[in-house]
Formats: structure tokens, sequence, C-alpha cells
């Protein structure tokens, strides 16, 4: 009988995944083009272009919570992959920690606050058109204060994304310490 029979389908499984940093890789740049979207898509003049777009702009908000619901659970599963690393010292390696928690919590309470604005509004809301997000309670006071906090707290996560993008380019320029070929792709490391 041949060895592959005694593995257990789980571990076969988990042999034929990719390794989890790559995983990561794949969310981390896998959400950037959601990221990029919903910091210039304006929905209420998505809205007026036409319901083809605004279909685009709903297929967007799934892809971002597919991608943010994943990350989670990597996250809740696996815990953070980041490490400060050696060159990174004092208040700096507390930052880069609370930083990486505080990015992925902070993806998963904006994909949060998209279901409880299908649960406040007066229709039901579809993600992509096809996903039905939430049973509609019809609560519009509710929902318009949930849509402002929703807004808000998407743009603080930007700013927040922006500033690690930021930190790290700083620790890979000033501390030298290779911080960009971590989560880079391969094929951009020659320019790093």
């Amino acid at each position: 009988m041949s060895a592959a029979l005694h593995i257990p389908p789980l571990a076969r499984l988990r042999a034929s995944l990719p390794p989890r940093r790559t995983v990561v890789k794949w969310l981390h740049w896998g959400i950037l083009p959601f990221f990029v979207w919903f910091i210039f898509a304006d929905p209420d003049a998505l809205r007026r272009m036409g319901p083809r777009v605004f279909q685009f702009h709903s297929m967007m908000g799934l892809g971002f919570v597919v991608i943010a619901l994943a990350w989670t659970g990597f996250y809740l599963r696996h815990g953070l992959l980041s490490r400060p690393g050696p060159k990174l010292r004092g208040p700096l390696r507390n930052l880069h920690r609370a930083m990486h928690h505080a990015l992925i919590w902070g993806v998963f309470l904006v994909a949060f606050g998209g279901f409880l604005l299908g649960l406040t509004a007066s229709f039901q809301m579809k993600a992509g058109g096809i996903l039905p997000i939430a049973p509609p309670l019809n609560m519009p006071q509710a929902h318009h204060w949930i849509g402002l906090v929703h807004t808000y707290q998407f743009y603080a996560l930007a700013a927040l994304a922006l500033g690690h993008a930021g930190f790290h380019t700083w620790r890979h320029v000033a501390l030298r310490d290779n911080a960009l070929r971590i989560m880079m792709p391969r094929i951009l490391h020659r320019w790093l």
C-alpha cells in the first residue's frame, strides 16, 4: 500500500495549502484595490450614473467584505504573522504590534458596519446585488447614524493603512531591515 493512503485527509489538505505568509500576502494585496475604490467612490454620485455602475460598486463592497472576513478568520486562527524585527526598538516595537492589530480589527469593523447598514435599512440591501446583507428592520435614524460612523470609520482605517505603508517604508529605508521585501511580491524584490 502507498504511504499516501495512511495520511489523514485533513493532513493532506493542509499540506496542499500555500504557506501562511503567502496567504497573508494574497489578503494584503487583494484588499488594496477595494480600499482604493472606496476612498474615491461616492455612492450618491455612482447611483446617479446608473444601476450598472452602482452594481459594480456593490460588487466591490462584497469583495471587500469577503477578504475582510477571510483575513479576520485567518488572524483568529493563526494570530499575527508579522514580527517587529531586531532593528526596531523601544516604543516602535509596541507600535508595530498595535498597528497590525488595529488594521485587522479595523477591516473587520468596517465590514460589520456594512452589515449594520443593511440591518437598519428600509429595504433589502444585497451585496453585489446577489447576497442579502441582513433582514431590513426599517430604522431610518439608526441607519443614518450608522452610515456616518461607517464612513468615518472607513476613512480612519484608510489613514491607518497609509500610516502603516509609511511606517514600513521608513523601516525599509532608514533601518535597512528589508521590511518591504517581506510583503512585496517576489517580482518586485530587485527594485527594493
